[in-house]
């Protein structure tokens, strides 16, 4: 389980992430309270992170790398509107993460290839996992 600091900076990443196209709609609110609500993130913190900078912290495992980069597929794909910059940032975010390019790019392809475009979580970790080998 993250710690305090990790579950913030998670939680704080994403928001910036929502923010990226003209505001937080609804949809992505209630998804980005649910992901705090997993974390164990209260309202009143979860609601502050909207207008306070928290330090980032690059997860520590693969693991939880992985994790944060599916929760960040999801939440673009929440609102069913992704743009080039949608792509493009979670790209960024990714190498960041220290995930492999072309694993990245695999799992941002296939991913219209299933339904509301969630990509199971088996299927990403194989698609990293072959990345790996």
């Amino acid at each position: 389980m993250p710690t305090n600091k990790e579950k913030l900076s998670i939680l704080s990443e994403m928001i910036s992430f929502a923010k990226g196209n003209n505001g937080v709609k609804e949809s992505e609110y209630n998804f980005l309270f649910l992901v705090a609500q997993q974390l164990q993130v209260s309202k009143k913190i979860f609601d502050a992170l909207f207008s306070s900078n928290v330090e980032h912290i690059i997860p520590k495992s693969q693991s939880e790398r992985l994790l944060q980069f599916h929760r960040l597929v999801l939440l673009m794909n929440v609102d069913d509107a992704q743009d080039i910059n949608d792509f493009k940032l979670i790209y960024d975010i990714g190498l960041k993460m220290g995930l492999p390019p072309g694993a990245i790019q695999q799992v941002l392809s296939i991913m219209h290839k299933y339904p509301n475009k969630v990509v199971p979580p088996e299927v990403l970790i194989s698609i990293f996992k072959s990345h790996y080998n």
